[in-house]
This record gives C-alpha cells, structure tokens and sequence, in this order.
C-alpha cells in the first residue's frame, strides 16, 4: 500500500465524516468544494476535512483510491459517498439525512429542512 493510500485508508476510517476538498471547511477553494462544506456547515455536521490543494500525492491518491476523478469527495463511516452532484440531488431529496440517521451521524434536521425549503 503507498504512503498516500495508507494516510486515506486511515482517516477515512477513523472519522465519521470526511470531506476531502479543495481548502478548507473554514475557507474553501474551489466553487464545489464550498458547496459541499457549506451543506454540511449549516447541517451541523462534525467532519474531517482535508484539503487535497496541501498534498499532491493525496490529491491523485484521493482519486486512485475512490476511483473517482473529481474532488470534493465525502466519505461516511468509511464509505465513499459522492462528490458535489451527489451530495446536493442527495440533500435536496432527503436522501444525505437518512444516510446520516442510519450511520448515526448528528446533523441539524431543520437546518436540513430548510436547505430543501429555499430550493423548492
């Protein structure tokens, strides 16, 4: 397993939420990135994030170890998950909340709810 392979296996696995994107979560980088992070801010959710832009061999290992070629990706409890497209079809139909209740993750429902409520 290559060093960058082994970084992404294990904090995939250690944390609940991943978000693997371009910046950060405080201050994202690139349009979609700051989409995700900004759903998953204002849901509450409590996440890793990494920010690819700091580490070429995480940013081509990320993709190598999803096999998926664009970044953001969200990892859930290990799993990835998807990256900008999914996640907002998912948040708007309700989808990214039942993940998040089945694997246990707190998230603000309301908040939630109204993400779904201004893209009605």
């Amino acid at each position: 397993m290559t060093d960058a392979k082994q970084i992404i296996d294990e904090t995939v696995k250690s944390n609940d939420v991943v978000l693997y994107m371009k910046g950060t979560k405080a201050m994202p980088q690139c349009g979609f990135s700051s989409k995700v992070a900004g759903v998953l801010n204002y849901m509450g959710v409590d996440y890793a994030d990494v920010n690819v832009l700091a580490d070429e061999n995480i940013r081509q290992g990320i993709k190598d170890y999803s096999d998926w070629p664009t970044i953001p990706q969200l990892y859930v409890k290990g799993e990835f998950v998807g990256g900008c497209d999914i996640i907002t079809e998912m948040t708007l139909s309700g989808e990214l909340d039942q993940l998040f209740d089945d694997q246990g993750v707190s998230y603000d429902k309301d908040a939630a709810e109204k993400i779904r409520e201004a893209n009605s």
